[in-house]
């Protein structure tokens, strides 16, 4: 049987109001009364109902968070920072998992809403048209981390890719290099539009060029960066800019069973300094992305929104820096 707020009131003799007060933290109530109900609350095992607790106060203290790809590191990492605050700030998380499926994505989204959650919190993720006019008009807040909207119209947390993808390719240009290739995911419009446009800035000011077929769109995957190896070992190229610490790892492994030595006769550089850039030899390069705080900074931005703080800047551009490993000379 389910033991009610009224059940408990009876049993400790006093009103379902003062009981209320006791499981909210209310200090206006008397030291022996609070340990009289806290002491039939533990004897009867209850719980209070989230649920009617948000329909009377209009906030259910619940955080709605839609991820592309939840058995990927690079998500896991931005999960843990953002889990981490809402615990701080005493909010609980309900995580789902949209496989980067705009259908799903839409699903989830308004399966979220009808849970009552405070906020939404997109981490990572190319967001499509029809989800962009579903958070246009959501009764809650919603911010993203890891990605935004080409346009960036959403509060978002993000590093500058376009200046990490231009430091990058000025160095290498740098070390006499000319032909360069791209690999991303469907995972950030927003992040690959950037290292791209980075990439080419660079490339343009050194009479040089990006072509269409040195760029290589996958899923963000181990097996799919072996495919763009073998999309673009025709091409040649010395240097590939990667989105995905998996992807890199993949083109590491297939560039080395075709032969090739990296870093001699091919560069390798990604953009997730996951922990597995540790894991593969020789250790992959990678723009050190502060994953834990792009996901914590997030969910404080969240939180702002939700209770009416004041914001100073919508979209924070964190700091990054590029460790130089084995996979780059």
């Amino acid at each position: 049987m389910t033991i009610t707020i009224y059940d408990v009131a009876r049993e400790a003799k006093v009103s379902m109001a003062t009981v209320s007060r006791v499981v909210n933290g209310n200090p206006n109530v008397k030291s022996a009364t609070r340990d009289r109900v806290n002491e039939v609350i533990q004897r009867l095992n209850y719980r209070p109902n989230a649920v009617a607790r948000g329909l009377a106060s209009k906030k259910t203290t619940t955080v709605g968070v839609i991820i592309p790809d939840i058995s990927n590191i690079y998500y896991s990492e931005l999960a843990r920072g953002l889990e981490d605050v809402a615990k701080m700030y005493k909010y609980q998380t309900i995580i789902s998992n949209s496989d980067n499926d705009p259908v799903k994505e839409h699903e989830i989204f308004n399966n979220l809403l009808s849970k009552q959650v405070d906020g939404i919190i997109f981490l990572g993720g190319t967001l499509s048209g029809e989800t962009l006019k579903l958070i246009e008009s959501a009764p809650v807040p919603v911010v993203v981390s890891g990605t935004n909207d080409v346009n960036e119209t959403l509060p978002a947390v993000n590093i500058d890719y376009y200046k990490a993808s231009s430091e990058i390719t000025e160095r290498l240009v740098k070390q006499g290099l000319r032909r360069f290739a791209f690999v991303g995911g469907g995972y950030s419009a927003k992040a690959l539009k950037d290292v791209q446009a980075g990439m080419k800035a660079v490339l343009k000011a050194n009479d040089l060029t990006l072509s269409d077929h040195a760029i290589y769109i996958g899923d963000e995957q181990y097996r799919d960066g072996e495919k763009a190896f073998s999309h673009l070992k025709e091409q040649k190229p010395e240097a590939i800019l990667c989105i995905s610490d998996e992807q890199a790892i993949g083109i590491v492994h297939a560039a080395q069973d075709a032969g090739l030595q990296v870093p001699e006769d091919l560069q390798i550089i990604s953009f997730n300094n996951t922990r597995l850039v540790q894991m593969v030899r020789p250790k992959l390069s990678s723009v050190m992305q502060p994953l834990y705080d792009i996901g914590a900074v997030g969910m404080r931005l969240l939180t702002k929104y939700m209770n009416d703080e004041n914001i100073e800047e919508k979209n924070v551009v964190l700091p990054y820096k590029i460790d130089y490993r084995g996979t780059t000379r």
